[in-house]
């Protein structure tokens, strides 16, 4: 007589995020498990590294996943191209992702905040990225990121409000209600420092205020805790709760925008076009005089 089989078991799901940063802690014992997607969304001399978390995938910034047609680097790629790089990459409407780089917190806030964009919400950053990864004495994969397997069904609920161009940031630099905080260095904020990318001006919009998206990260590259965060977004903001956010290109822009999250702000974007566009040649106002909140 046959006896039934055994139900096969549930599979592993990674469950839900703790929020939108998480650490190698959480991350290590779920890695692998269905439902959870790891990208890679190193950019520059990070983006060729001989080694990625096991199973990454390429979230490309500087390749398919920017828009190629704008002379802006960085820039968010359409609705419809980026929903279809991203089934391409196999993802999901109800998977989880941790998004990672090289740098630590650099670039991965980018494709956080371009994921919440396109109203994707299940999704965090790696505290720390790969350095943290590396020094946890966490498993490598010795070949850069890939992905094989079949499209995903991903649904783009596109939320445009949370990237601004340069008509609104300069509706936000007279709005007595908003602040531009913009993350480049103090130098490069300043016009002492030179631009990375030439026939840029030197400078800062009138009225922004400078903060450094290093100062959000503790000597070991995670982020800071969210009293801190609060602490620098508060000094400069004030009770004032709309952010407006800015940087050389659209990147760590982002990572204040992260931050400013998980200080609490609800009411922020990211200034695609960033330092590029505006210090660009144009009529777009630039000074080099200090401000201060």
């Amino acid at each position: 007589m046959n006896r039934p089989s055994a139900p096969a078991p549930a599979p592993v799901l990674p469950g839900p995020l703790p929020g939108p940063l998480v650490g190698t802690a959480w991350l290590a014992p779920r890695l692998g498990t269905p439902g959870l997607v790891v990208f890679d969304a190193s950019v520059g001399t990070h983006r060729n590294l001989p080694h990625r978390i096991p199973g990454a995938r390429p979230f490309d910034l500087d390749g398919r996943l920017s828009d190629h047609t704008s002379p802006l680097p960085h820039a968010m790629p359409g609705t419809t191209a980026l929903t279809e790089e991203l089934r391409a990459l196999g993802l999901h409407d109800t998977d989880t992702v941790v998004v990672y780089d090289g740098a630590g917190i650099h670039s991965s806030a980018r494709a956080w905040w371009m994921l919440r964009a396109l109203g994707f919400d299940r999704a965090a950053v790696l505290d720390g990225g790969l350095p943290a990864w590396t020094a946890a004495g966490l498993p490598l994969d010795p070949r850069p990121p890939r992905y094989t397997g079949p499209r995903g069904d991903l649904t783009a609920r596109p939320r445009p409000h949370l990237l601004a161009d340069s008509t609104r940031v300069m509706a936000a630099l007279a709005d007595p209600d908003a602040t531009v905080l913009d993350a480049r260095t103090p130098g490069r904020f300043a016009g002492t420092a030179p631009e990375p990318r030439p026939g840029l001006r030197g400078g800062h919009m009138p009225g922004a205020l400078n903060l450094p998206f290093g100062d959000l990260l503790d000597d070991t590259g995670r982020m800071r805790p969210p009293a801190d965060l609060r602490a620098h977004f508060t000094t400069l903001a004030g009770p004032r709760r709309t952010l407006l956010l800015t940087c050389g290109s659209g990147v760590t822009a982002c990572v204040l925008a992260l931050a400013a999250h998980l200080s609490g702000y609800t009411d922020t974007a990211v200034y695609d076009g960033s330092w590029t566009e505006w210090g660009g040649p144009s009529n777009l106002p630039v000074t080099t005089s200090p401000d201060t909140a």
